[in-house]
């Protein structure tokens, strides 16, 4: 992967806590696995966003960028590149705890952020259901929905493991990945779950 695959974000006018409007360096990088090119992105404090993977490394840029802004190239943190490393191994079939990665979320809804917390304890090869999230986190079944929309709009997947999350009785859910639904079933096999087949869907990243 050359150096045009690694891109500096500058996000402007960012507000600080003490109201003062303040510049927020992003970086990304493309970079290929087996299971085809991942995006990553992350600032001074830590990764906010992940792309999981296409076909095609300009495939997987276009969809990173429409939640970013152009900038220049950039160079990955020793972090990040731990963490690039991790992906790689994970698509490789290697259990890999994304646990201890640092992530920002600032902007992110707080209730989103207490359902991604909780997602994050989920371990290889474990899965829940969005009510049972959502009973942990001391609510009533009905912001199983909220759950389903926060998996939804998670901005670092497969960090924040949102495959691992299912509908009601054990059935796949939603996935807004690339590949949609059989995508997150792939991934699920990787990890030794076995479900079973999705509704009709676009193709898979694998």
């Amino acid at each position: 992967m050359n150096s045009a695959a690694v891109r500096t974000i500058f996000i402007l006018c960012e507000k600080r806590e003490d109201g003062v409007m303040a510049q927020t360096v992003h970086n990304y990088l493309i970079f290929e696995t087996a299971a085809g090119f991942c995006g990553i992105a992350w600032n001074a404090i830590g990764i906010t966003r992940f792309q999981l993977p296409t076909s095609k490394a300009q495939g997987t840029e276009r969809l990173l960028l429409r939640r970013l802004v152009a900038g220049e190239p950039g160079t990955p943190t020793p972090e990040v590149a731990e963490a690039v490393a991790a992906v790689r191994r994970y698509f490789n079939g290697e259990a890999v705890d994304f646990s201890d990665i640092t992530l920002d979320l600032e902007g992110q809804d707080p209730f989103f952020k207490q359902i991604y917390a909780a997602a994050r304890r989920l371990g290889w090869g474990q899965t829940t259901t969005y009510g049972a999230l959502a009973k942990e986190l001391g609510v009533g079944p009905e912001a199983a929905r909220d759950v389903g929309q926060a998996m939804a709009k998670n901005p670092v997947a497969l960090i924040i493991p949102c495959h691992r999350v299912l509908a009601a009785g054990g059935k796949v859910g939603g996935f807004s990945a690339p590949g949609g639904s059989t995508s997150k079933i792939r991934m699920l096999e990787l990890e030794g779950v076995r479900l079973g087949p999705p509704e009709p869907a676009q193709q898979s990243l694998f």
